[in-house]
Order: C-alpha cells, then structure tokens, then sequence
C-alpha cells in the first residue's frame, strides 16, 4: 500500500509498529522526516509537500496511537470506535471530538 505526506494515520500506524521503543515526543522533526521517508510503502507527492504542520500532526496521531496501542488497540480504526464498539463510560469522549480518527488541532476558543 502506497501513502504519503497526507495520510496522518496510516503514517502513525506504521511509526508505531515499526518503532515502538521510540517516543514520539523525543523526536525532532527533521529526525521524524528522515523516518516517515523510511517507512515500507512511503511515496512522497510532489503536489503534497512536507511542512511543519504536517509534522506536528503525525507526531500528535502517533503519541495517540501509542497510547490507543498500549491500551489494547489501533487508534487509527475510527470505525470500530465510531460504531460504539466498545461501549463503556469513555466511549462519548472517544467519538464527540469529531475528528473522525484523523489529527484535530484544539481549539482553545470553544
């Protein structure tokens, strides 16, 4: 499967499982640019070209999908999650964001 700069969530599914001992948080972003052009099936767009919000937004979607994996799942399957799959007293929180399992910027506004 082929992705690029775009695809967020498929980009922090595939950090996650190819380097788990690495902490998103610990990672500049020229170090996490040199690791997504790494990454098995990677394929820059040259319409689509890497900036600094494209960054931030895959090191938030893999620091999340950490945390979904270390807690038993993949945070980047928003359909389970979407379909109130696992029920529970969190399961509003997991889906009244709206973001549809992709990177939301936070709104401080609200």
């Amino acid at each position: 499967m082929k992705f690029g700069w775009t695809d967020i969530d498929e980009i922090a599914i595939q950090l996650a499982d190819a380097r788990p001992d690495v902490d998103p948080v610990d990672v500049s972003f020229p170090q996490l640019r040199a690791m997504v052009e790494q990454l098995d099936g990677f394929q820059a767009d040259p319409q689509h070209r890497v900036n600094e919000q494209i960054l931030e937004a895959i090191q938030a979607a893999w620091i999340e999908e950490r945390e979904d994996a270390a807690a038993g799942g993949h945070a980047g399957n928003a359909d389970e999650d979407a379909s109130g799959g696992g029920g529970g007293e969190n399961a509003e929180d997991e889906t009244s964001g709206g973001s549809g399992g992709g990177y939301a910027p936070v709104n401080p506004f609200r």
